[in-house]
């Protein structure tokens, strides 16, 4: 017999041109939720301008299934926005954010749910313990972004985790406050702080179809995040520009002595006119790419524009 949680849940799950997958995502999701006792709850699949039929097959089972819930974009604006979406149209006591990919097993949320309750855990976030199916460029790749992020972050980062997690009222509540548009939603959770526990799984292959987020994206989402939570960049090109300008004064002093005292030993040459060219060049440029990437950020948030717009909704 199965426990009786006294609690509504919520399940969040953007899909992007998910056919030969969503059916099968719904499934799992569906059988898991009904496995175990709860007060109710919703599976909000919120389709992301899919331009396959993922739209066509989530509504035939949203006719069939009252708990399935449909929010549909005017166009595709991204995994954050669609979670961002979910989040802020769940009612449940508590959410659980899951990819359509069901690379995180949705036989994960009982004990989730299990653990938010016995230990007053106000998020439960999937840290994964064994990644299969993923290149060891991949691999390798996530491991130096979560430290990188979590080393220039101004606030501690769980590594080897991503938005796979469980939240209660209180975190949704919080995170609905969030004015700004270019989230990084894992992020955001963990500095919204409340008290957060993880739960160990191994994160398995792509069920079906392919990735939604090839080396461009990856780069994209890394450079957001980065920005979004840190500071440390510009004070890496200050300390840059700073290095630049001792090194220029102490080529000058040494040209300047040189000319006084040494006047024999300066050869003429272009080496290092160029060298100095480079270099100063080379930190200018990445201090202003660092301030234009601060400053396009900025731009995005001045403008207000809704992070997302909803052509239409199912179920609710």
């Amino acid at each position: 017999m199965s426990e009786h949680y006294n609690l509504t849940v919520s399940i969040i799950i953007p899909c992007f041109n998910e056919e030969q997958v969503i059916m099968y995502t719904y499934e799992r999701v569906s059988k898991t939720m009904q496995s175990f006792g709860h007060k109710g709850y919703e599976i909000i699949f919120i389709n992301d301008g899919s331009r396959d039929r993922t739209l066509a097959i989530l509504k035939e089972i949203a006719q069939k299934d009252a708990n399935v819930k449909i929010i549909g974009f005017s166009r595709n604006f991204g995994h954050q926005p669609a979670v961002t979406a979910g989040i802020q149209a769940c009612t449940g006591d508590v959410a659980i954010i899951i990819d359509a990919d069901l690379q995180d097993p949705p036989e994960l949320f009982p004990d989730m749910v299990k653990m938010h309750l016995e230990q007053n855990a106000n998020v439960v976030y999937g840290m994964r313990e064994k990644r299969k199916g993923e290149t060891f460029f991949k691999k390798i790749t996530a491991r130096m972004f979560y430290r990188t992020i979590n080393f220039l972050s101004d606030t501690p980062l769980p590594v080897d985790t991503g938005d796979f997690r469980l939240i209660d009222r209180h975190v949704i509540e919080a995170f609905k406050a969030f004015p700004e548009k270019n989230k990084y939603i894992r992020g955001l959770i963990s500095w919204i702080g409340f008290k957060q526990v993880p739960i160990m799984y191994v994160r398995e292959e792509r069920f079906a179809g392919e990735t939604k987020y090839p080396l461009s994206k990856m780069l994209k989402f890394a450079s957001t995040s980065l920005l979004y939570f840190s500071k440390k960049p510009l004070k890496l090109a200050l300390g840059l520009g700073s290095l630049s300008l001792i090194v220029g004064l102490a080529l000058g002093i040494w040209v300047l002595t040189g000319l006084i005292f040494r006047p024999e030993t300066l050869v003429p040459g272009w080496a290092s006119t160029v060298i100095a060219v480079i270099f100063f060049g080379g930190v200018q440029l990445l201090t202003i790419g660092v301030l234009g990437e601060y400053l396009g950020n900025m731009f995005e948030e001045i403008k207000n524009r809704p992070e997302y717009i909803i052509y239409e909704k199912v179920n609710f």
